[in-house]
């Protein structure tokens, strides 16, 4: 079989596999880097994690939850309409995470196929740990994405701020969960 060929087969067995980082194994052994822009821009979002790694994150943002009165969710959308800080300040909107009562919620946002990432924080946790921090989430949850390993790189992104909600706004008897934890797509 050609490499060329080889390749190919690879592709196919990215598109049909059922996690993102068995995707990114395959795509990883078909090499060239454009292939992995080409599969991402054919996952759907909602297949984009298998159910492992859904609940998986999940799970880490419940955990995340219990410390603190802080919310935090996970979007993903299959492309961009406006640049992608836009787009997750609307997003940010449009699932309520700025009615929180202490404008303590975080949104990670993914966008496949354009291969983009943000982690967006409303007013309140924002002022607590400024724009170095949300940088540095991004960076360590890049880290992870760079080896495929979309699903930890997500929870390590949750991990990371967990802690800063915990230590700035602490979960106390009276807090309630105010938004879903489950991710959301577009």
């Amino acid at each position: 079989m050609a490499d060329s060929e080889a390749s190919e087969v690879l592709v196919e067995e990215a598109l049909k596999a059922d996690s993102a980082e068995a995707a990114g194994e395959a795509l990883e052994a078909a090499a060239p880097p454009v292939i992995g822009e080409q599969i991402m821009r054919k996952v759907n979002p909602k297949k984009f994690f298998s159910k492992e790694e859904e609940d998986r994150i999940v799970a880490a943002i419940r955990s995340a939850e219990q410390k603190t009165s802080g919310e935090i969710r996970l979007h993903l959308t299959g492309s961009l309409k406006k640049p992608i800080l836009e787009e997750a300040a609307a997003t940010f909107e449009k699932l309520g995470m700025a009615k929180t009562d202490q404008k303590n919620g975080v949104l990670i946002f993914l966008t496949l196929s354009d291969r983009q990432f943000a982690v967006i924080g409303d007013t309140a946790i924002h002022e607590k740990v400024g724009e170095d921090f949300w940088h540095k989430v991004r960076r360590s949850m890049e880290d992870h994405f760079k080896q495929n390993a979309f699903a930890s790189g997500i929870e390590h992104g949750i991990a990371t701020i967990s802690e800063e909600l915990t230590r700035h706004f602490p979960r106390s008897t009276e807090d309630r969960n105010e938004l879903c934890d489950d991710l959301s797509y577009e």
